[in-house]
This record gives C-alpha cells, structure tokens and sequence, in this order.
C-alpha cells in the first residue's frame, strides 16, 4: 500500500519529480480526489535517483471511484479501500515536497493544484516549492514538432522507453528517462548541426502542433481536467512556461559543449553520459 526508500547523500536543494494518479470527474461530479501519490527525489548533479515514496489514498467518498478501472492503472474502489486517507500521508508527502525543486510532466496545470486542494481539506497549509521543472514546457519547446502530441506516453513511445502504465512511481522514473533522452538529443544536436539538425527539420513526416481552424481556445476545465494536453483539431496549444526550466542542468550541457569542441564522436558520446549517469 505505502512504500518508501530513502537514501540520501547531501543537504543540498533536490529535484523531486512528483506524479498523482486521481479520479476522472464526470458531469455530476466536477471535483478531482487523489488517489495516489509518487515522488522521487533525485541529485541535481548526477541525476540519480536518492529518495523513493509512493502511496494509495483512499478519498473520503469511496463512491467516487469506480468499480472497475477504465485505464490500465488498475486503481479501482477496491484497491483503495484499505488505503491510508490523505492525512495519514499528509506529513510525508510534505516532507517530500517542501523546500524543493518541484518537476513533472503538467504539473504546473494539474497536480500543483490538486496537491494545494487536497492539503486545503485538511486544513493545512500546502508545501511550497524553490523551482518548477515542467517537462511539457521544456519538451513541446524543444520537441513538439518532431514527436506529435505531448502525452508522456507519446514521448516514452518516440524514444523506445516502452508504455505508460499510469501509476504514479512508474510514470515518474519514466519522466526523469525522458528528460534525459531530450538531454542526449539536443547535446548531440548542438556538437554536430551539419550532420544531425537538418534531418529533423526537413522532414515530411514530422507530426506539428495542433493548430485551431476556428480560433477557439479551450476552457479553464478542459485545460485542468487533463493530465496530458488534448490533441484535437480544435484546441490551440500555449506554453506558458520558460526556457530557463531545466536551470542547472542545461547549464551544465553547455558547460560540456564547450570542453568537447572539436572532439571525435566517441569523446562526446562520454561527455553525454557523465552529464546523464
């Protein structure tokens, strides 16, 4: 039901990427429950998972979730039962998130949210963040002409990481692999423009954002009831979020960048993996 794993190295600020797996509301109920929480806290400088923590939580109408799961997370009115309630868990999950550099696929629209909802029902203050990695943000700027929709599970299936299984610590580890498969792209990318760039933009099969044919612009539930972006003909994608997301880690690729100028493929191949190992 509740598993954690801990081991960490220094008192320096982590990255944790964070994930909520929760019940899709319906037109007679609007209101989101979480039913499960997963974070790993990770080293900035080595990328490497410290800190493990996942739970089942059990929202206080058990009606709300369904009999049978209509995804392939499993997470039926079953499974949580037995679960903790969110403030039996309320202490770890603060003490997961407080203080840190929050990162995750859509969670500046979606589970930064859903966290202050559930901490406000209890009647205690959220946890706050020093950062936001946003990998929708990051990835639809950098890779959102070449690998279509932004879904987690679109970009797993563009880089071979296999399929999304919708529950919260396995979608997180997956998160982290993409940014680092984006990481390794790009640092290639920017050492040989003459061989690799050219090849992503001249493609005729490259999927391109969504684009509006009647110019109108989705409401403010459907922008957060989704943990994915919607990929229909009508919705006009925005990204309103920075470049300067990924902060120490792409200044530490351009670190690398220069040092392996001028250097064979095999000596940047290295380079890459001391950035992402």
């Amino acid at each position: 039901m509740e598993a954690s794993n801990s081991g960490k190295e220094s008192t320096a600020a982590e990255i944790v990427f964070f994930d909520l797996e929760t019940t899709v509301p319906n037109r007679g109920r609007k209101r989101f429950w979480v039913l499960e929480f997963g974070a790993i806290v990770v080293c900035p400088k080595k990328l490497v998972e410290m800190e493990s923590y996942s739970t089942l939580i059990r929202p206080k109408d058990l009606s709300v979730v369904s009999l049978r799961s209509g995804r392939c997370d499993g997470i039926t009115r079953a499974v949580v039962a037995n679960a903790p309630a969110f403030e039996e868990v309320a202490d770890k999950i603060f003490s997961i998130l407080n203080g840190r550099v929050w990162a995750g696929h859509n969670i500046q629209r979606f589970d930064c949210i859903r966290i202050k909802e559930a901490f406000a029902d209890i009647g205690r203050p959220a946890p706050l963040p020093v950062g936001m990695i946003d990998s929708l943000g990051v990835l639809t700027d950098k890779f959102g002409r070449r690998a279509g929709n932004m879904k987690m599970a679109t970009l797993a299936a563009y880089f071979g990481l296999g399929q999304q299984k919708h529950r919260s610590l396995d979608d997180v580890r997956m998160n982290l692999e993409v940014l680092k498969h984006c990481a390794t792209v790009l640092f290639l990318e920017s050492s040989l423009p003459s061989v690799l760039h050219g090849k992503w933009q001249g493609s005729p099969t490259i999927m391109t954002r969504s684009r509006s044919n009647t110019g109108k612009l989705p409401s403010r539930e459907e922008i957060s009831s989704r943990k994915s972006p919607p990929t229909s003909s009508g919705y006009q994608r925005t990204v309103p979020y920075t470049r300067a997301s990924l902060g120490k880690m792409t200044e530490t690729v351009r670190d690398l960048l220069c040092k392996a100028q001028g250097k064979p493929l095999n000596n940047l191949l290295r380079h890459s993996h001391t950035l992402l190992r």
